[in-house]
């Protein structure tokens, strides 16, 4: 177990290296939390049980949970670099920061008014993500690395970081969904696809909001969770639907880069 999460904490400073050398884009707004859609998603409470999927969070004190806080303690360093605005831009989940990456990934523009079938497609697998894992967030109750020091983080720190618990890592657990999903439609994008999503999940330990075990529980959770919206016929006209979109779609996103 250690071995894992010692290779991903290089991953993680990998991509931090990465990130130091590119022009980051301008960050959205901040501390902002889930916004009202009217949607619902796929899922119901009783279709995944995410305390019988994932192993428990390492015990304190364990050495993995050792480890876990030393990789929190090494990217504090990383506060006001590039990485660190890439990953405040995929804390935003809600207002298109963190879309944006995946849409430059795509190379076509994910919005309401260009693919608003696919858009509405994500937006219904985060709903489904918080419905699949708060119930264990809530069972097991995992307190938030940057709680009980004052150690910089990439967000504000708020009163929800204490009544929101650390594992499994929600936005990991979205991150990981919307590449998986979004490879599907758009097969020939898969290896940009899936390493923006790879790195929103290190995003998070890079913020100083979850630790590295947290995000990978978040993968193995949202994993299981796009197995099994497969199996819901809205989901899979919705999939259909976004695949046509985007085979058709035309708009490219502004402000990629080179």
């Amino acid at each position: 177990m250690i071995r894992i999460l010692l290779a991903s904490s290089a991953i993680a400073l990998s991509a931090c290296a990465v990130g130091l050398r590119a022009t980051p884009a301008a960050p959205p707004p901040i501390g902002l939390g889930p916004q009202p859609t009217g949607l619902a998603g796929y899922l119901d409470k009783a279709a995944l049980q995410g305390r019988i999927i994932l192993a428990p969070p390492p015990a304190p004190g364990s050495a993995h949970d050792r480890a876990d806080h030393a990789l929190y303690d090494e990217t504090r360093a990383l506060e006001g670099s590039a990485r660190w605005q890439m990953a405040i831009q995929d804390n935003d989940l809600w207002r298109g920061g963190a879309l944006k990456r995946y849409a430059c990934a795509l190379g076509k523009d994910l919005s309401q008014a260009a693919t608003p079938a696919t858009t509405r497609l994500l937006q219904r697998i985060e709903l489904d993500g918080r419905t699949v894992g708060t119930p264990p967030k809530d069972f097991w109750g995992r307190q938030r690395p940057a709680l009980g020091n004052d150690k910089p983080v990439c967000i504000p720190r708020e009163d929800w970081m204490r009544t929101n618990a650390s594992y499994p890592s929600g936005h990991a657990l979205t991150a990981w969904a919307w590449a998986l999903v979004l490879t599907e439609i758009a097969p020939g994008q898969a290896d940009a696809l899936l390493k923006v999503g790879r790195e929103s999940g290190e995003s998070r330990a890079i913020c100083g909001v979850h630790f590295v075990s947290d995000v990978e529980a978040g993968r193995t959770l949202g994993a299981a969770m796009v197995a099994r919206q497969h199996a819901e016929p809205a989901f899979q006209a919705d999939l259909v639907a976004a695949k046509t979109e985007i085979s058709a779609a035309t708009a490219k996103p502004a402000g990629c880069g080179g």
